[in-house]
């Protein structure tokens, strides 16, 4: 990781400037730039982002140990762990508590679950998502202006992220069910036949009453991670808990892993590449601290679309195989890897995307039958699919329009809701089949281009199934996030983050249809979305200096009449830093 990588002189064949404009020294290095058409290394293939920048170096003198972590910014670092904290130690009370917790219950701190003190629980915990957004918004400035590197970025996401991986479950009840399908697995009954109830125990017990008798709509891969960890846990389900988190942090792992290479190849930089992918509060809070399988799903996507592009076809198609293994939506990805192959085929466009294609489905098949015969599972698991689409809420798009239509409708007559949901979804998956084929065949050169395109469909995968959850954005944004961002982006990436975790509460229940929240908390993200571009959108300190008396004001500090000494070299001023917001590019 400690390699400096240097950029190739084009993208996509055209000349770049030797150095942007207005950035600092050490940024001008890092660029965005693709790797070559043909999906070769670029030259170096060292992160070259994650040194931190000439300009915000420590002096010698100073804290060695900042330095060899990019010299993270402190006040976002500490302001971030903080709430991190808050949200743990609130977490006890108001997240994704046990039935019956073997820590508290009977406790002295009993009460933490209970009345006053799970209100007050659930007051820390909104206070440490507000606090989170706060740190991350106060990092993003500092991103948009390279004031930190790549190394400072991933730093300060490590600090906020550390604590969640001792939380009770955030935001979610998820990783019960998956303890309990695990457990099902190790007692050798079918997870694609049988819910939990099947097997009443501790894991079942806890499972939302949702899912209790729903078959597992995840791959093979996953339930033989799943069962994996029910053998390890026992019937000590804190420690299940522990243990599926960190079951799935290499996901996070493979997706910092592959993220510096693969956002130069898709034109982005680094440090917002990070920010918005590894420091995002939704990573940070549902992904690790909700700890969702989704986390498996974006480490291998990436990793496997990193590994194509570097020439190793084969690799990167049985890497996201293995991601499909986990959540089958990561499937829609492969075709795209087969242009990616075809791209360095001999021959016509048409035979070489035949070859391809072959030799990719070979891939797969070995690769999925492996997973399964691991698992000691059948391919009972893909009826159970059609599991989420039991979910009614109106994040899925199609579903928000059926349920529009039928509300409308329902002023004049009363009819039933389903017939309008059906038909929207339908409609949805002809959307998203022609956003699929279109972007497919705008991609057929392969190359980076195939990767981003990619993402795009990922991301239309989760807004147009027919049922969304706030962690489905992740699949596309694994992908995304490396492509280049304009400043007024990254701010809809800021309002979007901070509602998708809040439209479920603490405890795992959808908050979707309580519009007086929902409205207060898109008030409280337009207003961080506005200020990582104007760090003082309501003009509270402009106010403040205008109430101030006139002998308040400090009078002008006037220059020596004397010339000023002569400087010496090594301690002239650093190049000066753009203002947020001057950077340039498409969202």
């Amino acid at each position: 990781m400690d390699r400096v990588m240097k950029p190739p002189s084009s993208v996509d064949g055209s000349t770049l400037p030797e150095a942007l404009p207005g950035a600092a020294p050490a940024e001008r290095a890092s660029a965005p730039v693709a790797a070559p058409a043909d999906g070769r290394p670029a030259p170096g293939g060292g992160p070259a982002d994650l040194a931190p920048p000439e300009h915000d170096a420590a002096p010698a003198s100073g804290s060695s140990w900042r330095a060899r972590f990019g010299n993270p910014p402190r006040r976002p670092l500490l302001l971030g762990l903080a709430a991190s904290l808050m949200m743990v130690l609130g977490g006890f009370g108001a997240g994704g508590v046990l039935v019956r917790d073997p820590l508290l219950t009977n406790s002295a701190l009993g009460f933490w679950r209970y009345g006053h003190g799970r209100e007050l629980a659930t007051v820390l915990i909104y206070a440490g998502v507000a606090l989170m957004l706060w740190a991350w918004v106060q990092l993003g400035r500092d991103v948009l202006a390279r004031r930190v590197g790549g190394r400072a970025v991933l730093t300060t996401a490590a600090v906020w992220t550390a604590p969640m991986l001792l939380a009770p479950p955030l935001f979610t009840r998820d990783i019960f069910s998956y303890l309990a399908q695990g457990g099902l697995a190790l007692a050798g009954l079918d997870p694609y036949a049988v819910g939990p109830d099947a097997m009443p125990g501790i894991f079942t017990d806890n499972v939302h009453y949702f899912w209790q008798d729903t078959p597992a709509p995840y791959g093979p891969l996953f339930i033989l991670l799943a069962k994996g960890v029910a053998w390890a846990t026992g019937n000590n389900i804190i420690l299940g808990v522990i243990l599926m988190r960190l079951a799935l942090l290499p996901g996070l792992l493979l997706l910092i892993w592959a993220l510096p290479e693969l956002t130069r190849r898709l034109g982005g930089r680094v440090p917002v590449a990070l920010w918005i992918a590894v420091a995002n509060p939704v990573m940070v809070i549902h992904m690790v601290g909700g700890g969702h399988n989704d986390l498996l799903v974006v480490g291998l996507l990436a990793a496997g679309a990193l590994v194509a592009l570097r020439g190793s076809s084969a690799g990167g198609i049985a890497l996201v195989t293995g991601a499909m293994a986990v959540k089958a939506s990561a499937a829609v990805a492969l075709p795209f890897l087969v242009l990616v192959w075809a791209a360095r085929l001999p021959g016509s466009r048409r035979a070489r995307i035949l070859k391809a294609t072959a030799a990719g489905l070979g891939v797969f098949v070995v690769v999925f039958a492996l997973c399964t015969l691991a698992a000691q599972v059948s391919l009972g698991w893909l009826p159970a699919l059609s599991a989420p689409s039991m979910i009614v809420n109106w994040m899925s798009f199609p579903t928000g329009v059926g349920e529009f239509a039928h509300t409308l409708v329902g002023l004049v007559a009363n009819v039933p809701k389903q017939p309008f949901i059906n038909v929207a979804r339908v409609i949805g998956a002809g959307v998203l089949l022609w956003i699929a084929v279109r972007q497919w065949w705008a991609a057929r050169d392969g190359g980076p281009d195939a990767v981003h395109r990619a993402g795009i469909v990922l991301l239309a995968v989760a807004v147009l199934s027919p049922a969304t959850l706030p962690w489905y954005v992740s699949w596309g944004m694994a992908l995304l996030a490396m492509v280049r961002w304009s400043p007024r982006g990254m701010a809809w990436v800021v309002f979007i983050s901070l509602m998708l975790v809040i439209v479920y509460y603490p405890n795992g229940e959808d908050a979707l249809y309580n519009w007086g929240y929902l409205a207060v908390c898109a008030l409280v993200a337009a207003l961080a979305a506005v200020s990582l571009l104007h760090p003082d959108p309501l003009r509270l300190a402009a106010g403040a200096r205008a109430r101030r008396p006139a002998s308040a004001v400090p009078a002008p500090v006037t220059a020596p009449a004397r010339a000023p000494a002569a400087v010496p070299a090594s301690a002239a001023p650093t190049a000066a830093v753009p203002a947020p917001g001057a950077e340039s590019g498409t969202g």
